[in-house]
């Protein structure tokens, strides 16, 4: 690349967020990533696609990503998975910390992907897509774990208003 070009790019990187230290390359690898392996796993694929998922199906995924998600995202004793990429600023909830993404370039976008569970959700609801069609019994189950999960979740938050308010 020329060097006139390359310098062009940084300037539209430092005006992008004038004194913040934005990640946009290690953004761009990471949604590099991301879609080239979607759209190869989908080219890749292509025959095997389901006309359609169940509702059953869709609404499986959907609480076990949610779950899966924070708990990569947010839970205690996932941290030391998080801790090359994340420092620890405060709990947060109950089993969650609150941590801030830490270093530059892709460190820091990695840890701002790994630390946010809306960004890492659909890294795992892809996987969760594929595993149906790779392995659906296996998807199935190992999704219904985290769907459970979940509903114990809401269920011990549920309890512990209930003892707070004196019932």
């Amino acid at each position: 690349m020329e060097r006139a070009t390359v310098d062009s790019i940084k300037r539209e990187h430092e005006g992008y967020a004038p004194g913040e230290a934005k990640p946009l390359g290690g953004y761009a690898l990471l949604a590099t990533a991301f879609n080239a392996g979607l759209a190869g796993a989908l080219y890749a694929r292509r025959e095997d696609l389901p006309e359609r998922i169940s509702a059953a199906d869709l609404a499986l995924l959907t609480v076990g990503t949610h779950k899966l998600s924070r708990l990569i995202a947010k839970d205690k004793v996932t941290s030391p998975l998080r801790a090359p990429f994340a420092r620890y600023e405060e709990d947060a909830g109950p089993s969650e910390v609150s941590e801030a993404p830490r270093g530059t370039g892709l460190r820091r976008a990695i840890g701002e992907l790994i630390t946010c569970p809306f960004c890492i959700g659909q890294w795992i609801a892809a996987a969760g897509l594929f595993g149906l069609l790779l392995a659906p019994r296996t998807t199935r189950f190992v999704a219904s774990i985290f769907a459970i999960v979940t509903g114990s979740d809401f269920l011990q938050v549920a309890y512990k208003a209930a003892q707070d308010k004196g019932l």
